[in-house]
């Protein structure tokens, strides 16, 4: 079956804040559902438009996705929105149901879905 996992994580808007957060976001929401890289079908990332120094997918194809497809795009802007936020929609085949997914949000980005946090 095809899950869904989201996540995302506050960075600065430099090559290697992008880059580490990024890593460390892929990192942590493929241990959290035991997922290997064969097993992902695609990627879609979000930056706001304050961040722009490098694509987020670029981590993806450093840490071995290079099998999946993969999107970068801007954030929706909103009023009041969190910014320098790096966001992901990972789309993998796996036997955990979408209701077991663990979903990871990092930093500052933990306000995006208190219901995923004790806050």
């Amino acid at each position: 079956m095809v899950i869904a996992v989201r996540g995302a994580i506050t960075v600065e808007n430099t090559r290697d804040s992008i880059m580490d957060g990024t890593r460390l976001m892929l990192r942590e929401i493929l241990a959290e559902n035991e997922l290997d890289l064969e097993q992902i079908i695609a990627v879609t990332f979000t930056c706001t438009s304050d961040l722009d120094a490098v694509y987020p997918a670029v981590v993806a194809r450093e840490i071995g996705l290079t099998s999946a497809s993969l999107m970068c795009m801007q954030e929706m802007q909103v009023v009041g929105g969190m910014p320098k936020c790096v966001r992901v929609q990972v789309l993998a085949n796996a036997t955990v149901a979408q209701d077991n997914v663990r979903h990871v949000y990092l930093r500052e980005a933990r306000t995006l879905r208190p219901d995923l946090f004790d806050m």
